[in-house]
């Protein structure tokens, strides 16, 4: 039996979807091209596979990791990061009076992991599995700021930040944003790293500009810093 089938074949085809899906999103056409499956057995699959919420859409339509594979990573205990991302985004919550996110990229793309939603009045809500660009945001900059110079610059094609916003946040350690993402919403974020000091996330908590001002940061830059590296600490423990 070859190596890379089980000898399942809708399940084999499955699998090859999502893997394909890990490297970002990807229209139907694409995910044809890439798997080699054909189009009325892939277009099944994924709708299958959006069903049970393994996959998902993007705004533009394209197909994209669905929030349930995080989800069992978390209940299998496998994913570290997921584990303990919620107690400590309710901790950050409860300190900024903000709600607190998680995001991780995914292609173009930064897709919400996890939440905690201010209790009570005024919030940005963000709900899990959201995709959100690339081009806006301090969780985005973050996200970006620490990339390889070439994937760097052709992610700033098109955003509402620059080189040197970027620099200024690998200098600092954290970004914030003032109605980059919508108008009238502020965030602050900052890196979460693996083992090997790649970023591999971002902690963020956004709200209104009216309560949090045009320089967020300097009020709550500290306590998303220590969340960051709470997490951080967490997924380099063995």
């Amino acid at each position: 039996m070859d190596k890379k089938n089980s000898g399942v074949g809708v399940l084999d085809k499955a699998v090859r979807i999502l893997a394909t899906l890990e490297s970002g999103p990807h229209s139907l056409s694409e995910l044809v091209a890439v798997t080699g499956i054909a189009r009325p057995t892939a277009h099944r699959l994924a709708v299958a596979l959006e069903f049970h919420r393994l996959v998902s859409r993007d705004f533009s339509g394209r197909f994209i990791l669905g929030a349930r594979q995080g989800e069992l990573a978390a209940a299998a205990g496998e994913d570290r990061l997921l584990a303990i991302a919620a107690p400590a985004l309710s901790a950050l919550r409860d300190a900024s009076g903000e709600s607190a996110q998680l995001f991780k990229r995914q292609g173009d793309q930064r897709i919400c992991v996890a939440t905690a939603e201010r209790l009570s009045g005024l919030r940005d809500s963000i709900p899990v599995g959201s995709a959100i660009t690339m081009q806006a945001g301090s969780s985005a900059q973050v996200l970006l700021a620490w990339e390889e110079p070439d994937k760097l610059h052709r992610g700033l094609v098109g955003a509402k930040f620059n080189a040197a916003t970027l620099s200024a946040v690998r200098r600092r350690g954290w970004a914030q944003s003032i109605g980059e993402r919508e108008v009238g919403v502020v965030s602050v974020s900052a890196p979460v790293r693996s083992p090997s000091n790649k970023v591999i996330a971002a902690v963020s908590i956004s709200g209104p500009l009216e309560r949090l001002g045009r320089q967020p940061g300097r009020l709550h830059a500290a306590s998303v810093v220590a969340t960051a590296a709470r997490l951080t600490e967490h997924i380099a423990k063995k």
